[in-house]
């Protein structure tokens, strides 16, 4: 089978290549999945760099422990290994694997049964790539951690990714009044997919804005926490789902000195992988919300899509097809 692969660590366009290796047999409890389509997040963007070095700790110190990178797959069951009972071969599946291992950069893998959920029949396979992990972020970020409800007033920073694009979804079916930053290349797409307002981060600094916001829920956080307080309503939340490590640890610290004396919440979203899935599959069956796919692109290109990814110039999320 075909797979793309690095044993070192670096800039992706020189490390990944595209080898032929031998098709996984499943072991127990696991299924051999042929992937139809995958997806680029920034778990790929560090695990093929070993940057930020704290990733190292669970990609391998020195070189990558997980020789072919991705996360995210939607594909079809065809091997199951002893005590392997949810499945059975033909099942159209799809989900999120990190909790379990890495590797959907490949034409198969062999995973655990526990690590993807069966796909509904009516979601073509490149939606059903591109939902598990930012859809997973959106509604666990702004409904479980941020408690996202009717007519607030919101802001999505980086809001013309993957958890952006469904993040503003969400929102708008308890109409909130969403506010979206990115970058200027994304605003025209942001609009059309339901912000009310956009906004260009290198012209505006939103912390620095009059408006303050219900819940503001963070892609990209990138200033000192506190900068954040400026611009949240009374009893707002902040929740932030990545970005800077220093920053993150500032978020952490300072959120806990917060909540002894301040009706303001800085938060971090711990992700747990797959969780609120089916409810975000059954709402884009329903057609309540729709993914924006950038793409779909050929296997082969991989190394150039991790770096393009890394650069922010998508739209929506990256898939890939494999087949």
């Amino acid at each position: 089978m075909r797979a793309i692969q690095s044993n070192i660590y670096g800039q992706p366009e020189k490390v990944l290549k595209m080898v032929d290796v031998a098709k996984p047999i499943p072991k127990e409890g696991e299924i051999l999945i042929k992937i139809h389509a995958t997806t680029i997040n920034d778990y790929d963007w560090s695990h093929v760099r070993g940057k930020p070095f704290v990733y190292r700790l669970m990609f391998g110190l020195f070189k990558p422990k997980y020789n072919t990178a991705g996360m995210e797959l939607s594909g079809t069951v065809e091997g199951l290994g002893t005590k392997a009972t949810k499945f059975k071969v033909g099942d159209p599946v799809f989900g999120d694997i990190s909790e379990y291992g890495f590797g959907t950069f490949a034409e198969y893998i062999s995973i655990t049964e526990n690590a993807v959920l069966k796909k509904p029949l009516a979601l073509e396979f490149e939606e059903a790539a591109a939902l598990p992990h930012a859809a997973t972020l959106a509604i666990q970020g702004l409904e479980d951690l941020g408690q996202l409800k009717e007519g607030q007033k919101v802001l999505i920073n980086g809001g013309g990714g993957g958890v952006g694009s469904l993040g503003v979804q969400l929102a708008k079916l308890k109409r909130c009044e969403v506010t979206g930053v990115d970058s200027k290349e994304k605003l025209n797409m942001m609009k059309s997919i339901g912000y009310d307002h956009v906004l260009d981060y290198k012209k505006v600094d939103f912390t620095k804005n009059t408006d303050k916001y219900d819940l503001i829920l963070d892609c990209k956080t990138s200033k000192n926490a506190l900068s954040y307080l400026s611009v949240l309503r009374p009893e707002g939340r902040y929740v932030t789902i990545g970005g800077s490590l220093t920053k993150l640890i500032g978020v952490l610290f300072w959120g806990k000195i917060l909540a002894l004396f301040s009706s303001k919440k800085l938060q971090i979203l711990s992700l747990k992988p797959n969780v609120g899935l089916e409810r975000m599959a059954a709402l884009l069956e329903q057609n309540k919300i729709k993914c924006i796919i950038d793409g779909p692109y050929p296997l082969e290109e991989t190394a150039r899509l991790i770096q393009y990814f890394g650069k922010g110039g998508h739209q929506g999320k990256i898939v890939i097809r494999t087949i």
